[in-house]
Formats: C-alpha cells, structure tokens, sequence
C-alpha cells in the first residue's frame, strides 16, 4: 500500500483494498475530529470526552441508568464508568443510589447542576461540531449520514451472525 494512503482512490484497485481505504479514511477523520473536540472540552470546561459522554447518557434518561447500562453505553468496562461516576459525584454532578429491588445495582442520575452543566457543554459542542464540518452543506451531509447509517445496519448485522 502506498505511503499517501490517505490521498488514494483506490479505483484502479480491487473491493478489498478500496474497502481497506474507507476504514483508513474513516479512522483518519474520527481521529482528527475526536481530537480537536478533546482538545476543546479540556481547554474550555476542564473535562474529558469520555465524561461529556457519560453525562450525555444520563441526560436522555432523566430516570437515570444502572452503572451496566452506562457500561454499555459508553462501550467501556464496568471500572472505566465507576472512576468517571465518583469524580462526578464529588462534584455535585451526578447522584448515585442503590436499586431498591437489588441492592447489588446502583443507578446514577444527573443532579439539576449536571443538567445545567451538560447543558452548557452540549451547545458548544454542537457549535464546535457545526465549525469543524462547516466545508460540508446540506446536499453533503444528507448522503454521508445515510451511508454511515447503512454502514453501522451492515456491521450490527455481521456481529448478530456471529
């Protein structure tokens, strides 16, 4: 494969190795995009990806989610979510509780700050997002997203034959 992998075609070359371009393509553009937001988050509210992910979990479930649940969310293990959960709660961000049908499970839950806080990051982050991809308009995006959705369709049903 060629050194300049990234500015590549692939259309002289067989699906194998056009499909090998598009993860290349697809890793590359996750990876500067993960990183400028991180980069953001850290420099302007003093936080992680994976916590602004965590709250954004606990945000669509106002009822809160089992520490499992958020696990699975967040593709992460059951560790990874019980250290963000205790550094949130220590700020006053998220509450945690026991299950009252299971006294094993605890269930955590943004407090009215963390709303607020989530808030706050989640419209600069839909600003912050809108800036990165602003070279793409409308007539871009509609076919991407229907193409990464078809993409993830192909990949949930080659992991449910597995």
């Amino acid at each position: 494969m060629p050194d300049n992998a990234e500015q590549n075609d692939f259309s002289d070359q067989g699906p194998e190795i056009k499909k090998l371009g598009l993860w290349l393509r697809l890793i590359t553009n996750s990876n500067i995009i993960e990183k400028e937001i991180r980069n953001l988050f850290r420099s302007e509210f003093g936080v992680t990806l994976p916590r602004f992910d965590l709250m954004s979990a606990l945000y669509r479930e106002p009822g809160g989610l089992t520490m499992g649940e958020l696990s699975k969310r967040m593709l992460v293990s059951n560790g990874n979510v019980t250290g963000i959960v205790e550094r949130l709660q220590k700020e006053g961000l998220v509450k945690r509780w026991v299950l009252p049908t299971d006294r094993r499970i605890y269930s955590v839950g943004l407090t009215p700050k963390g709303r607020t806080d989530f808030t706050k990051m989640a419209d600069r982050h839909k600003d912050w997002i809108s800036d990165i991809l602003c070279g793409l308009g409308d007539d871009d995006l509609s076919p991407m997203i229907q193409m990464m959705d078809q993409l993830r369709d192909v990949l949930r049903t080659r992991k449910e034959k597995k």
